[in-house]
């Protein structure tokens, strides 16, 4: 675990030091939870968007954009169920000073709990070795039978205690299961209370006549307001999806592990109207469709795994969450949700606005069901920065830190480098770099040895480094250069854009 925080700890600095992420507001110390991306996280960030978009929304006939306000009507949050549901129950310890969601230390407890279960079939399969049997393993023995029951019971406590907002029976398991502060490692707490997540600002030209709205503290409500005028415009049929990417705020008072948790942060979601009864055809489809997604950015299938969901949002009938092994453990990266007509309905009532759709297949009208999918650009931007850290030894002994990014994904496509300053080679390199900047963000670079510049570019994930020499005067070939295998190849000038594409088709 302490390696897996070292290495964690690596990223960040790497994030700060090559130009991805930078603390907001630094100069002035900071502003905690907030940050800003820079140039290569910029590109990165861009990249990991229209390649969602693209999957989205360019290869699906029936799915398109749009792109809500920020701020909307307040009774929308009402209807929505945030004003009055959107908390989390916070417990403060005494002597740490420091304050905690209560439902996620006991969640950190059952997964202490589920840590000795794994451990268990660790050893056995290691004992037992092509003769185990997981299944029947899990199904008897005493120690994994003890802790699934412990299990059960938190859950049988917890899970209730939230649903009746019953923050006393939340600190009595506190106190119940001897959960101690991380950091203090004592057990003195402060009662559990709710705090609602939601920023609010003022709107209105004096402080009498003012309206109090919130900055949305998701992106899906929009989507739900406008399903009608997109489905008339757009004339789509039923099943249809509205997808949208943009920022959305949250006050988390627990907010910490880098990007992974903001309080300004991106969503990228697709809201899925479909016909009643239909809905759960349609969560399992998009289930399916999201992990391939992940997949195909390279990352191997080991990486994520589905936590199908054991309490349900009140709006739900089926949610899962698609998780990713962060240096930080499994986490969730995001959420696929049958929402059932929970929204559609809720707004009908509240605006007193028909939000029915017309079936002429059925010949009836009814408010659609939805399946929605959830990620956090943010958290995937992390994903992609994690998996793609690595630090190498190479074979004279020596080693460097390559971000093995994927090609479609990373900041720059091409660095383009002359050897020297001199003898027309920088002449030589801008044409090449002219010729393939319209298709493709490149680098142009004349400082330092071509090695510090090959590590530089390593160290950002360029896939492609060109190195324009004196040959390259004589015959027009340069030395193109591959980021992950360090594999140098001479080519003709007219060849590195269909390389380069290659590349990018092969992702």
């Amino acid at each position: 675990m302490a390696n897996q925080e070292d290495l964690f700890k690596k990223i960040i600095a790497h994030a700060k030091e090559y130009g991805f992420v930078f603390q907001s507001s630094e100069i002035y110390d900071g502003l905690s939870a907030v940050y800003d991306y820079g140039p290569n996280g910029t590109e990165l960030k861009n990249n990991i968007r229209a390649y969602w978009w693209k999957a989205m929304v360019q290869m699906h006939e029936n799915i398109v954009g749009i792109d809500s306000a920020i701020f909307m009507h307040p009774t929308i949050w009402k209807a929505s169920g945030h004003v009055d549901a959107f908390n989390d129950p916070l417990i403060d310890n005494k002597d740490s000073k420091k304050r905690y969601r209560a439902d996620v230390l006991v969640e950190d407890h059952m997964a202490k709990i589920e840590g000795k279960i794994n451990k268990e079939v660790v050893k056995a399969r290691k004992h037992f070795g092509d003769a185990f049997d997981e299944q029947q393993f899990l199904e008897t023995n005493p120690r994994v039978l003890a802790n699934k029951a412990k299990l059960e019971d938190i859950k049988g406590r917890l899970y209730p205690a939230m649903d009746n907002d019953d923050m006393a029976a939340i600190k009595q398991l506190i106190e119940d299961l001897e959960i101690a502060c991380p950091i203090s490692g004592s057990r003195n707490w402060t009662e559990v209370r709710q705090f609602n997540l939601m920023f609010s600002t003022n709107m209105g030209s004096t402080a009498e006549g003012a309206t109090e709205i919130f900055l949305r503290p998701e992106t899906a409500q929009g989507i739900f307001v406008n399903y009608l005028n997109v489905q008339k415009t757009s004339r789509m049929k039923i099943p249809f999806g509205i997808a949208q990417t943009g920022k959305a705020f949250r006050n988390e008072i627990v907010a910490r592990q880098f990007i992974f948790r903001m309080r300004e942060f991106e969503q990228m979601e697709m809201q899925y109207f479909v016909r009643p009864g239909e809905e759960i055809k349609w969560y399992e489809y998009w289930k399916e469709q999201r992990m391939k997604w992940h997949v195909s950015t390279g990352i191997p299938a080991e990486k994520f795994r589905f936590h199908d969901h054991d309490k349900l949002a009140h709006y739900a009938n089926a949610a899962a969450d698609i998780e990713f092994e962060f240096p930080i453990g499994f986490k969730e990266l995001e959420g696929i949700h049958s929402r059932t007509d929970f929204d559609l309905s809720a707004h009908e009532k509240f605006s007193g606005k028909k939000l029915r759709y017309h079936d002429s297949e059925l010949n009836e009208s009814y408010v659609p069901y939805v399946v929605e999918t959830s990620i956090g650009l943010d958290r995937m931007f992390l994903a992609i920065l994690s998996h793609a850290y690595t630090n190498e030894q190479l074979e004279d002994g020596s080693s460097r830190v390559v971000m093995k990014i994927p090609s479609v994904l990373a900041p720059y496509k091409v660095a383009v480098f002359p050897l020297t300053k001199k003898d027309g080679l920088p002449e030589k390199a801008r044409e090449i770099m002219d010729g393939l900047k319209e298709d493709y963000m490149c680098f142009y670079e004349e400082k330092d040895t071509i090695g510090k510049r090959y590590r530089r570019h390593d160290a950002i994930g360029t896939p492609y480094c060109v190195t324009v020499d004196h040959q390259t005067l004589e015959d027009n070939t340069v030395t193109i250069r591959e980021r992950d295998s360090m594999k140098q190849d001479r080519v003709s000038i007219d060849k590195i854009g269909s390389i380069v594409a290659e590349k990018l088709k092969a992702n």
